[in-house]
């Protein structure tokens, strides 16, 4: 597995409680994973087998998380294993290796970790609001922007400012969703791998 300096920097910044467990699941990924790279994905830590992701790995404040793609979810916190605050708080080392392992497989055969059975969705379309329409307009660079946008891209803008429940709020998402679109910027531009 090829180590990434970005994911010593990940861990290193991590607060003191989260390091032994970081480490722990790295190395853990690199013996059930060989051959796998890493990479840092919407911020934290991945690991991925022919480019795909299998796993990734997460430090807060006062918890980590650790996903295995595919594997479904459990609680209240993102990945399977709810919030991890200790070593002892993770399954055995054989059940995850087993976990990573079948989502390698998924990947190897599928090309993605998602398990069989579990169609993709697509998810409902959003109509242009007219205020964010007009907004786009008044910004010939962002409303060329935003045409040249995939529509998972324009979606992503559309779910964000019509999601917002207060008008002011609304108004501030509009405004800065120009501003953003005009760049050429992604709504979740500032997670991207750079």
């Amino acid at each position: 597995m090829s180590r990434d300096a970005r994911v010593d920097d990940y861990i290193a910044r991590s607060a003191d409680f989260a390091r032994p467990i970081l480490e722990h699941l790295r190395e853990l990924a690199h013996r059930a994973l060989p051959g796998a790279e890493e990479a840092i994905k919407w911020g934290m830590p991945h690991f991925l087998v022919s480019g795909k992701n299998v796993a990734g790995m997460a430090a807060f404040k006062a918890h980590c998380t650790f996903v295995i793609h595919g594997d479904g979810r459990q609680g209240d916190a993102m990945g399977q294993f709810g919030r991890i605050t200790a070593l002892s708080d993770l399954p055995g080392e054989s059940d995850l290796a087993q976990k990573l392992q079948a989502a390698q497989a998924r990947v190897e055969v599928t090309g993605t970790a998602r398990k069989p059975g579990k169609p993709h969705k697509p998810k409902p379309e959003i109509a242009m609001p007219e205020d964010f329409a007009a907004a786009l307009a008044a910004v010939p660079a962002a409303l060329e922007a935003f045409g040249a946008f995939t529509p998972a891209q324009q979606r992503d803008y559309l779910e964000w400012i019509t999601e917002a429940k207060a008008p002011a709020t609304r108004g501030r998402r509009m405004a800065q969703s120009v501003e953003w679109v005009a760049e050429g910027k992604k709504r979740n531009w500032k997670y991207e791998k750079c």
